[in-house]
């Protein structure tokens, strides 16, 4: 049986959170100074949290993608290894800034600003197909943010097809709102396909979420599993519907918990585990990331989930 270094791989949209938090925490131009409650820096980006919360439940992770030789780069370097995250694959760029997202979160809401930087520095010549075969999965996230990899995603979704990887999507927020980018041909090659609600309607531009899981499943899509935020969480195949809701949190600000969400399913499917359980250690991930300030604090272990949902 063979026998692969890493079960899991992802591109990094390696960047750092500041996370203004407060009552009031919009910005008033006019030359004004306003005072706010509280600050978080951390790090941030989709693919990376996912990377870190994938690791923490036992999955083999290694992630590829570049930092700035900078002192955001540094801690974001620090909190992938502190994850055990594989980051002999991340490079220091000193011709870089790593990524930044400002993130404005008064109570129940958020607005981000983005510099990317680092964040889509990476290049078709960067996925090698020793990077691809060294796994047994590929997660890939923040498509409309990699724009060096955007235009050849469905080649190296092709790559990892041949060279025997199962492959899950999340697409992210598209800043340019065209909700396009060769996604019919990815969704084809894809096994879990994994929006919000938002996303999912946008992409498939349908008026409900049944019709949008329809129209995934029409690409050819294994399962469709479409996060609601505070509503909780659905999963959709060809002959299987779940909806399940999820119990409120209250002090976090939400940040990377559809991406610890992500990792949860995927440590479920990973190990075979029914599509139900799968759902129950996203969710339970994704309620403890939003629970916290930032998007690693409350990531959980392989070894709390097992104990709380009384997993084999």
């Amino acid at each position: 049986m063979e026998t692969r270094r890493f079960d899991v791989i992802t591109f990094g949209d390696l960047c750092v959170d500041l996370i203004l938090s407060g009552a009031d925490v919009t910005p008033q131009f006019g030359q004004v100074e306003k005072l706010i409650e509280d600050y978080t820096l951390e790090m941030g980006g989709s693919c990376s949290i996912f990377a870190c919360q994938a690791s923490r439940l036992g999955l083999r992770t290694a992630l590829l993608g570049r930092v700035g030789a900078d002192s955001f780069g540094q801690l974001v370097l620090n909190r992938l290894n502190e994850a055990g995250v594989t980051t002999s694959y991340v490079s220091i760029d000193s011709s870089l800034k790593t990524g930044l997202s400002l993130a404005f979160c008064p109570p129940g809401d958020r607005a981000i600003l983005t510099y990317p930087g680092s964040i889509h520095a990476l290049t078709p010549s960067d996925v090698s197909d020793e990077f691809l075969s060294s796994a047994r999965h590929l997660h890939h996230g923040s498509h409309y943010l990699h724009t060096g990899l955007l235009p050849v995603m469905p080649e190296i979704f092709r790559r990892a097809r041949t060279l025997g990887l199962s492959i899950s999507l999340d697409t992210n927020w598209d800043p340019a709102e065209t909700w396009n980018g060769n996604l019919p041909q990815l969704l084809s090659m894809t096994d879990l396909f994994m929006p919000n609600d938002q996303e999912a309607l946008r992409i498939s531009r349908k008026p409900t979420l049944d019709e949008a899981a329809e129209t995934f499943l029409n690409f050819g899509v294994q399962a469709v599993v479409i996060k609601e935020g505070a509503r909780g969480a659905r999963v959709y195949t060809r002959d299987t519907f779940i909806q399940r809701p999820v119990q409120p949190v209250s002090g976090g600000d939400s940040i990377g918990a559809g991406d610890s969400f992500d990792a949860g399913f995927l440590a479920g499917w990973l190990r075979g585990l029914p599509l139900e359980q799968c759902l129950q250690i996203a969710m339970a991930c994704g309620r403890s990331v939003a629970s916290k300030i930032g998007g690693v604090a409350g990531q959980l272990r392989w070894e709390e989930i097992t104990r709380s949902l009384s997993l084999p």
